[in-house]
């Protein structure tokens, strides 16, 4: 009990895209991308987040960059250890004696395996204890959203590489669907379009930083207008592309219209009662594809519902993740989330 009382309190958004820390009393501490660089033979952990990141497009043959995550759920099992090993020791320090306690954000659809595996890796990784909870759970309550209520409250929560809507309800999820659509889709789907309408070949880096940029979720009479730099696949040269964000809208269509379809089914599996909440209350946007400019709009033009976007988006789910260390006895209690 003492090591407890005395262990660090720490939540852990293990995204697809990017691993958030949260540390109770500090904040959000750590903010780095989930890559890690290995030797080809995959022996060797060479470099881990910002620093993976810059190898990208840089590094030898001998070293390849790898994302342990997919789709929010652990691809390979010991290279997401040694990320959190990593991650862990670099928000303890050295001189700390107790093993942090670690809530960690999972998909709602994510399976009792692939829930196991996450606790093994952050136990291997230096955690004292381990809990789960799911995002979307983590998102409502980092967003602000009253979740205790005999009332229901949305959310949509659009990370890198799933997009989680649920509705939330005296402390636990009632509905909740979890899609493989997030802002890496969004990227390849604009990668595509380059492609196939320019004849331009950009990679996935290139495809987000054009959606950073100009990215729209609809069409304005002013678009705005920027460059993107690619290679010519005829003839092999690097060239650029003047490209506005009316065809950005165009280009990532698709992805948005299975986002659309997640939330009606959502909806529609929603009681009436709650379902008039939402329609009342709208629907709350975080994660960081919530960002695009123009989504909010968007779904709201194909549900019927008005749309929020939480105060910093990006970081509502790790943010809930810290807050419900305080409040873990009540939610534990009220709807068993914690696993």
């Amino acid at each position: 009990m003492r090591c407890q009382l005395l262990a660090r309190k720490i939540g852990v958004d293990l995204g697809t895209s990017n691993v958030l820390v949260y540390v109770k009393g500090e904040g959000i501490v750590l903010n780095e991308p989930s890559l890690v660089a290995l030797s080809t033979d995959g022996t060797r952990i060479l470099a881990v987040g910002k620093a993976a990141d810059e190898l990208i497009g840089r590094a030898p043959d001998t070293v390849r960059v790898v994302r342990p995550m997919r789709d929010g759920v652990i691809s390979d099992c010991a290279v997401t250890e040694g990320m959190l090993h990593h991650f862990i020791r670099k928000v303890q320090g050295w001189g700390r004696i107790f093993k942090p306690v670690i809530m960690i954000c999972v998909p709602s659809g994510v399976t009792s395996v692939g829930r196991r595996a996450v606790t093994e890796a952050a136990i291997a990784a230096g955690a004292q204890q381990a809990w789960l909870i799911d995002e979307p759970l983590a998102a409502a309550i980092g967003a602000g959203l009253t979740i205790a209520e005999a009332k229901g409250s949305a959310i949509v929560d659009v990370g890198g590489g799933i997009t989680e809507i649920a509705v939330v309800s005296l402390s636990g999820t009632v509905v909740a669907h979890s899609i493989k659509v997030g802002g890496n889709q969004i990227d390849d789907a604009l990668t595509e379009y380059l492609k196939s309408k320019h004849d331009l070949l950009v990679s996935g880096r290139a495809a987000e930083d054009l959606k950073i940029a100009i990215g729209s979720a609809v069409e304005v009479s002013e678009p705005l207008v920027t460059e993107v730099r690619g290679r010519d696949p005829n003839t092999g040269r690097v060239r650029s592309q003047e490209v506005t964000s009316n065809e950005v809208a165009e280009a990532i269509q698709e992805p948005l219209r299975q986002i659309v379809s997640a939330i009606r089914d959502v909806l529609d599996e929603t009681p009436s009662e709650l379902a008039a909440d939402v329609f009342d209350r709208g629907i709350v946007l975080t994660g960081g594809g919530a960002q695009l400019r123009g989504l909010g709009r968007h779904l709201a033009t194909h549900t019927g519902i008005p749309f929020l976007l939480a105060d910093d988006p990006q970081t509502s789910v790790v943010r809930g993740a810290g807050l419900a260390l305080d409040n873990f006895e009540v939610l534990k209690r009220n709807q068993g989330y914690f696993r």
